[in-house]
């Protein structure tokens, strides 16, 4: 396993970060898996070097977060591992179980402490922006939850450029803690996180930690011909919505080319380019099936030339940025 540091703080993580939304309830999502049959994949992460987990509150709607404790204590050592969570979503039909308010923040952070087992968070992310929210507010509940000791890092996911900026602002102007790194939606068919949030990151030490690195198995062809081939994929309407236009297919088709040539998955292709970007640090890998585990740990091993990267990235076309 390779490791390397989040953005420019001294919290060393793995280069693959094991994703865990696919672990939990299978009663909130078709192809979530059991805790039984989830906790081979967190205990096979931790053979292999991984020490970096993502879950969130809402996944499962808690269950995650306790299923990915559970194994996290059986299997390792407390100080060996990097536990990420995320708080914004709705948990409930109540009006304030949701969003970034100071209420809810400390309310949601007490819940995920007792969900995960333990009495600090590694990486305590926002979900998503709240419109709804001052971002003061926000900002100084989360650097109180640094300060009180019951989370050491804290981060963001899917935002735009500007408010992942006036947040960095916010945090000097004040002296609060800063965001050490972003959770964005960043893929070989979804690339306009290039125009402006990449060099941002980059510029102020920002850790990249991109989820769905595989557009949601699109990379893989779990959409050959138009037509859905897993579980997830046939009910996955979100993933219809971000991905399938022709230049997307035709993007698919390279990846399948040049893993052909090289005698690895499209999967390890994916990723390898993902790894190959500047400013990336760790890819956010889901894994339902063993050998999709290992495929996403092989791949740090693959190696693309300049023609390859060249090969995958020709037939992309810009697209408005989604800000998710």
């Amino acid at each position: 396993m390779q490791y390397t540091r989040l953005g420019k703080s001294g919290l060393k993580v793995s280069r693959i970060c094991l994703g865990t939304m696919t672990y939990g309830d299978p009663g909130w999502r078709d192809w979530v898996l059991n805790e039984e049959q989830s906790r081979p994949f967190i205990q096979r992460a931790l053979e292999a070097g991984i020490n970096f987990f993502d879950t969130a509150d809402m996944y499962s709607l808690g269950k995650s977060e306790e299923v990915v404790g559970r194994a996290l204590k059986d299997f390792a050592r407390r100080e060996d591992v990097v536990i990420a969570t995320k708080v914004y979503q709705p948990m409930s039909a109540g009006v304030n179980d949701r969003g970034l308010s100071r209420k809810h923040i400390m309310e949601a952070v007490h819940a995920s402490l007792k969900r995960l087992g333990t009495d600090y968070i590694d990486l305590y992310q926002i979900h998503r922006y709240d419109p709804e929210t001052p971002l003061e507010e926000t900002l100084s509940a989360l650097h109180d939850l640094v300060k009180l000791g019951m989370v050491r890092y804290i981060g963001a996911s899917s935002t735009y450029a500007y408010q992942l900026a006036k947040s960095l602002y916010l945090a000097d102007l004040k002296g609060w803690t800063r965001f050490v790194s972003m959770q964005n939606h960043y893929n070989l068919v979804y690339r306009e996180e290039e125009r402006e949030m990449i060099p941002l990151c980059i510029e102020e030490g920002i850790g990249v930690i991109p989820w769905s690195p595989l557009a949601r198995g699109f990379l893989t062809g779990n959409r050959k011909g138009g037509e859905a081939q897993s579980t997830r994929a046939k009910s996955d309407a979100f993933a219809h919505s971000l991905y399938g236009s022709e230049a997307d297919y035709q993007i698919a088709e390279r990846v399948s080319e040049v893993a052909e040539r090289l005698g690895v998955s499209a999967s390890q292709v994916a990723i390898a380019w993902m790894l190959s970007r500047p400013g990336i640090t760790a890819p956010i890998v889901g894994a339902s099936k063993m050998p999709h585990l290992e495929q996403a740990i092989a791949a740090l091993d693959v190696q693309l030339s300049a023609e390859d990267i060249a090969s995958l990235q020709e037939p992309y076309q810009p697209r408005a940025v989604a800000g998710i």
